[in-house]
């Protein structure tokens, strides 16, 4: 945890010296690796009980992402880093848990930036996560990091702009698994499963729990300098709190969130998911939409 508030620190200095949106932009080499440790028990059951984990004995989805984010923000709080941190918004995430993990696994934990995109808003990174077990892949994860800017609009080169029937030919055909299946319902269409009311003060209990001090998250003052009227809930929570409800954890091959707007705390908000929780959705008042997700199971 001290070492996640040095890098906010950190990132706060550098913010103001860095240009996002430049061509030149190279993302940093360092892949910054935890050494093989045993989960603590204490801060586990606190991060499941905040996040509505049952006790099942695996790692929750969500955890190992939490534990090497330390390690995540130092390398993005990094002077080689091209983006400045402040301002910089998750906007998806999506995990591949290989196998269950047992907390007295002796966990490794990898972290790096994979690659920098142009976005429509300004430009986005890719941050992977990989959580070894005696040199076994058992998990990882990819992040989408957006810093917001006017995006550059280079021209069109029309040697490499394909026709329309180039451009028809690389689209996807219809597969076996695809192929008559009923269009997936939007996230306004989805069944409410249950509804939650998130205290004021849900920001600093996670924050104590993941030790994400983000002022954002904290107190209405604190977000208020960063454009929020009141503080938000922390986007990986969120994830946490709706993958909580995942019928067969230990089932899931992958599973894709995008985070679509900020839940203002206090809030009540809906959770949403078809019958076999493969498709979600957290929606607040007037069908708000906070979050989707997607799951693909194994089998």
């Amino acid at each position: 945890m001290t070492s996640l508030s040095a890098s906010l620190v950190r990132g706060a200095l550098l913010s103001p010296f860095k240009r996002a949106g430049r061509p030149d932009a190279a993302l940093p080499p360092d892949r910054p690796t935890r050494p093989a440790a045993s989960v603590a028990p204490g801060p586990l059951a606190a991060y499941g009980r905040i996040c509505g984990f049952t006790e099942s004995g695996a790692l929750p989805l969500t955890y190992p992402h939490v534990l090497a984010f330390p390690d995540t923000m130092r390398l993005m709080t990094g002077r080689a880093f091209p983006l400045p941190v402040l301002g910089l918004v998750h906007t998806w995430i999506e995990i591949a848990p290989h196998r269950p993990v047992e907390p007295t696994e002796p966990l490794e934990l990898t972290v790096y930036a994979q690659e920098l995109n142009p976005h429509r808003r300004g430009t986005e990174v890719t941050m992977t996560t990989e959580a070894r077990v005696a040199g076994e892949l058992v998990w990882e994860s990819r992040s989408g990091y957006l810093s917001r800017h006017a995006p550059r609009r280079p021209e069109p080169d029309p040697a490499s702009t394909p026709s329309a029937a180039e451009a028809g030919a690389n689209l996807p055909t219809a597969t076996a698994s695809t192929a008559g299946r009923p269009a997936a319902a939007s996230p306004e269409e989805l069944p409410a499963r249950a509804e939650w009311s998130l205290p004021g003060d849900l920001g600093r209990r996670y924050g104590a729990v993941s030790g994400d001090r983000n002022p954002i998250h904290l107190y209405p003052l604190t977000a208020r300098l960063f454009g929020f009227p009141r503080a938000i809930a922390h986007g990986m929570w969120t994830a946490a709190r709706c993958l909580a409800e995942t019928q067969d954890p230990a089932a899931v091959r992958t599973v894709r969130i995008d985070f679509r707007a900020p839940v203002l705390l206090p809030a009540t908000v809906t959770y949403a998911a078809d019958a076999a929780g493969d498709a979600f959705a957290l929606r607040g008042p007037g069908d708000r939409v906070h979050l989707v997700g997607a799951v693909n199971r194994k089998g």
